[in-house]
Formats: structure tokens, sequence, C-alpha cells
């Protein structure tokens, strides 16, 4: 019984959301009531609130989409869908004091130069505590993520240099990425040599290059 009254109410509300929306509808599209078309012929001018409320979402959409919402020439973050050659792909950062490179086919937010060499451990734990113009977040990149930024099209070590990165040795560098049946000591490397990926024990000392942005499960 109760629960008959509970879906007679609510159907109610749906209907008077329904009639309400409608009527807003009918408002925008030209339809005054006739409130609105006495005003008018007074000369009285008060603007269609419907009209407003789309105006303003207009003006977010176009604002989400220009500059950080995941627009083609907006926020990166989370985007692996583009393919820009090495002259519009990477972007020096102004807000980093030029310390930092945006690779603009996958929102990651990378250091211009990369770190000496070392263990795995201290890699891993440099990273983490590393403040870039006053910015931490950073972190040891996935095999995925550091594989990414390799440019085939380009000679050792495949990054623009020097304009874009500098100081970047043809070396062998750690990811976060474990192997499974490594027993926990066996690490992926990325050898910029060859661009192939690498088995390495994480005692041995090798460089490394943070990076910034989310990440999931799935890319290690």
């Amino acid at each position: 019984m109760m629960q008959g009254k509970w879906n007679r109410c609510l159907s109610r509300i749906g209907g008077v959301a329904l009639i309400g929306g409608l009527a807003l509808a009918s408002y925008s599209g030209g339809v005054a009531p006739a409130e609105a078309r006495d005003n008018e012929r007074h000369g009285y001018n008060h603007p269609n609130p419907f009209k407003q409320i789309l105006n303003k979402l207009d003006e977010v959409l176009t604002k989400l989409g220009s500059a950080g919402g995941g627009g083609e020439e907006g926020n990166y973050t989370m985007r692996w869908d583009a393919n820009k050659p090495s002259e519009s792909r990477f972007a020096v950062l102004a807000e980093f004091n030029g310390a930092a490179v945006r690779d603009n086919n996958t929102g990651l937010v990378w250091e211009k130069s990369p770190s000496v060499p070392t263990t795995w451990t201290d890699a891993r734990i440099q990273c983490i505590d590393k403040n870039v113009e006053g910015t931490r977040g950073w972190r040891l990149p996935s095999v995925v993520e550091l594989a990414s930024l390799i440019d085939p099209s380009l000679p050792a070590p495949f990054v623009p240099l020097p304009v874009v990165f500098a100081n970047v040795p043809i070396a062998t560098y750690w990811t976060a990425t474990t192997i499974a049946d490594g027993g926990g000591t066996l690490k992926h490397g990325i050898n910029f040599l060859t661009g192939k990926a690498s088995l390495e024990h994480k005692a041995s000392q090798f460089n490394f290059w943070c990076v910034r942005g989310s990440t999931t499960e799935s890319t290690y």
C-alpha cells in the first residue's frame, strides 16, 4: 500500500518536471506566455532566462574545449589518441620555468633533463621526492609510458634535442614496471640506443626520467 502511494507520488513529480521542461522549451522557441507579450507591448525588456542559461552553458563548454577540457588543442591529460610529429608534439612549459616538457600525444609531463644513474629503488624515491620549480607529484614512469616518449623518426636517443629536451644520454633508463616472474628483483628498462625494452636487476645503476601525470594499473 505504502509502496503504491510512493510510486504515484514519484509519477506526479515526474509529470510536473516534464511539463515544466516542455514549457521552458516552448518559451525558448519563441512561444512567449501572455505576460511576456504584454511586457513587449509596453516596451519592457525581460531577457529569456532559459536562453540565458543556455548561453552560459555554451560559454562553459567553449572554455572546457579550448582551455583544459580535452579539446583538440586543450587539456591533453589522458589523451593517447594523438599522433603529432615532433615539431608540434612537445611543448616546453613556461609554468615550470622551462624545466618540464609536455608530450601533446599523451598528456604526460616530463623533466626537461633526465637524472644521473642510480639503483631502481633510489630512482623511485628520488622521483617521489622531486621538486621541479615548486611542483611535487613526480614518479618513475611505467615501461609503456617511457616507451611512448620515443620518436622512431629521430636518431638515438629518439627525442628532439636540444631545444625541447637537454642532456639526454644515450643509455638505459629505469621504469617502474616489475617483471611478473622476476621475484620482484627484475625491472623493465628502456634502452635509448636501440629503443627497445630490457630486463634489469634493480640493484644495477641506470639513468631515470621522472614523469608527472595520472596513470592506471594497466600501464604497468
